[in-house]
């Protein structure tokens, strides 16, 4: 028997597993490796989360509301361009690794060049905006500074590489090194009462360890980055097809940070850090969604090759899984906000409280529009995904205007939880060729409730 004629083996984790779940999963290689490589996505998420939780809520207790929302307004800046300075590529480029693996040199040099020039457009930019923003405020353009320069690192698509392989494990290792690195930094900052700044050169210093330990992943297997070519052919043929996705990451950006830009603008800094708290535990949970879809993109470029019924049957139970998922955190946190914030961030900000419940409720669309951008994606619609997320960021802005005067970081939130839905029902349901999507959402609401009802039986049979 050659070697291309071998079995695939199965993962060594399976025998960890249960029998019957053992069974169910025995010779199915590519749901394995979906399964591995989202476990590991997770885990990684688990121990971020584990970690910046007692990390971030300390140092948003040392530092207090004002700073801590001084901090949050440079970051919020600075993230709305974060699609400016990746230009829309990761996406496209793990698709061309998945169909081209023999073009890897090519196209990852190709992005590389394309990503750093984006990068530094984006540090530019961010200088350019806080300066007529905050004029002669010194310490919020060094704060935004330092955290747009961190994009520089980023650009090294290495992690594209590894996401097309569905070996997310040396992502997970690279990032975490720096990652716990510069928690521990952060704390033996809170003890020796260091100054805001200090906070801010810890997060640059952390994507400069992040890059160093994805480059010695890539060489620790036998991959060379002098290797990569730089194509003036594939840098165009990437843009043109990215560009779309640049305007709509800066869309969903705007939808996600404009509003605490907006606070800081209208209100003051210490309104920008309540309203930020609120925002950090009502996204705590987002890196579970964004996992799976990330993992479950290569299967559904595979299914989409193989026949229509099998892609549409894997999407629907992508979105299945993301909205159940949805629903069920919205509904604890309801429950659970206002003594949650008061345990982890302290009874200064009680008042993120109410902000809290209502920006959860955003989590269902976020859900769904992972896996729905995914969607668009294969389906070439990438311009239409630009235009709903353009007027979900529209709407966003307006209803901040209007919405932040009244009612204040609650107005905030009620802006950000109906923009999110306007894109995924509204314009969905005017536009004829995405509403086989929004059919496909109201199929996965449905099914949170069929479940429930299923586990309630079990549970009392």
């Amino acid at each position: 028997m050659t070697e291309v004629e071998k079995p695939a083996q199965n993962s060594g984790w399976l025998r960890f597993l249960p029998d019957f779940v053992r069974q169910r999963l025995s010779g199915r290689h590519g749901l394995q490796a979906i399964l591995g490589n989202s476990a590991w996505q997770v885990a990684d998420k688990i121990v971020r989360m584990g970690v910046a939780i007692f990390v971030s809520l300390w140092v948003a207790r040392y530092l207090g509301p004002h700073r801590f929302g001084q901090l949050n307004y440079a970051l919020a800046l600075t993230s709305v361009f974060t699609a400016v300075s990746n230009l829309g590529l990761d996406s496209i480029v793990i698709r061309e690794l998945v169909k081209f693996p023999e073009r890897k040199n090519d196209l990852l040099g190709s992005a590389f060049v394309l990503k750093l020039l984006g990068a530094l457009l984006t540090l530019l930019i961010a200088i350019i905006l806080v300066s007529i923003l905050r004029p002669g405020d010194k310490l919020i353009l060094l704060l935004t500074a330092l955290s747009a320069a961190g994009f520089l690192f980023q650009s090294i698509p290495i992690n594209l590489y590894f996401q097309s392989k569905v070996q997310a494990k040396y992502i997970v290792l690279s990032a975490n090194g720096g990652f716990l690195l510069m928690a521990l930094a952060k704390v033996v900052l809170i003890l020796i009462g260091a100054p805001l700044i200090a906070f801010a050169w810890a997060g640059f210093v952390e994507f400069v360890l992040a890059a160093g330990f994805m480059l010695i992943a890539y060489s620790y297997n036998r991959q060379d980055i002098l290797r990569w070519k730089v194509s003036f052919l594939d840098m165009c043929s990437l843009l043109r097809e990215s560009w779309p996705l640049v305007f709509t990451g800066i869309s969903v950006m705007i939808s996600m940070r404009v509003d605490q830009v907006l606070i800081g603008q209208m209100l003051d800094d210490k309104q920008v850090g309540l309203y930020s708290a609120a925002v950090k535990l009502s996204e705590l949970w987002y890196f579970i969604p964004v996992s799976i879809a990330a993992s479950t993109y290569p299967a559904l470029v595979d299914s989409k090759k193989r026949g229509e019924d099998l892609y549409y049957r894997r999407l629907q139970q992508l979105y299945d899984m993301l909205v159940t998922l949805g629903l069920a955190v919205a509904l604890a946190m309801t429950i659970l906000s206002w003594p949650m914030v008061r345990l982890m961030y302290g009874p200064a900000y009680a008042a993120s409280a109410g902000a809290l419940r209502i920006l959860i409720w955003s989590g269902i669309p976020v859900c769904f529009g992972v896996a729905w951008s995914n969607w668009m994606i294969l389906e070439g619609r990438a311009k239409m995904l630009f235009y709903f997320q353009l007027t979900g960021a529209i709407v966003n802005i307006i209803l901040n205007l209007v919405l932040i005067p009244r009612f204040g970081i609650v107005g905030s939130a009620l802006a950000t939880l109906i923009s999110y839905w306007i894109v995924i029902t509204i314009l969905a349901a005017i536009m004829k060729p995405q509403r086989k999507g929004l059919v496909m959402l109201g199929k996965a609401m449905i099914s949170f409730p069929t479940l429930f009802r299923t586990m309630a039986m079990r549970s009392s049979s």
